[in-house]
């Protein structure tokens, strides 16, 4: 489950776009922390704290215990980035404030075990994944890491659903309405030889015996 960790942060006197902008040219993302019917917290964060957690991998799902300068301490939950079209520096960042009752959606990402044991795989097939991500309504502080996919025993032709995977106490997929599809198990694909292609060769042949009778 997600535990809190820690971010340094600055507190920001003014928002706005010309706020904004005086932030990232000192070098610091200009971000805010929002909900719990409390007044929205203007911020700045170091940039480099941000891309971590995106190249972690679990930014989205990681709660933050945002230590302001002054005193004030948030827990929050990163809940969207913005990027610079260009450079995919981050621009902006929203957080939610977590409660402790607080439910939110998030999305968790799938991991797939056990491809050694697995027959279809060991036979020549592929995983054909349909879902990375699994969307699911839980608890702020029970948010999962990761779901894993079990591999182990499974043929070609066989599917892994939602319901194959075990979820923790309190957690449920956004989805609700059928038993969806995260991946399935497949044939090894045989490449087929392009039509037309033993024509073209038989047709230069004759061609190029066609030549030669003629000089002859």
């Amino acid at each position: 489950m997600a535990d809190a960790h820690t971010i340094p942060a600055k507190p920001r006197d003014r928002a706005g776009k010309g706020a904004a902008r005086a932030v990232r040219r000192e070098g610091l993302v200009p971000c805010v922390v929002y909900g719990e019917n409390k007044d929205p917290l203007s911020i700045s964060i170091d940039p480099r704290v941000i891309m971590k957690g995106l190249i972690e991998g679990h930014f989205f799902n990681t709660i933050y215990a945002i230590d302001v300068e002054g005193g004030t301490n948030e827990r929050a939950l990163p809940r969207d980035v913005q990027f610079h079209p260009v450079t995919d520096v981050p621009l902006h960042v929203d957080f939610l404030r977590i409660g402790r009752n607080t439910r939110i959606s998030v999305s968790i990402p799938v991991v797939f075990a056990n491809e050694d044991d697995c027959p279809a795989l060991n036979e020549g097939g592929q995983l054909s994944i349909v879902r990375h991500e699994v969307e699911v309504h839980c608890s702020a502080n029970d948010i999962p890491e990761e779901f894993v996919a079990d591999l182990t025993g499974l043929h070609i032709g066989d599917t892994i659903r939602i319901s194959s995977i075990s979820l923790p106490d309190g957690v449920e997929p956004t989805i609700t309405d059928r038993d969806f599809v995260i991946a399935n198990l497949l044939g090894a694909t045989i490449a087929e030889p392009v039509e037309g292609e033993d024509e073209g060769e038989e047709g230069a042949a004759d061609d190029e015996s066609a030549d030669e009778e003629s000089e002859e």
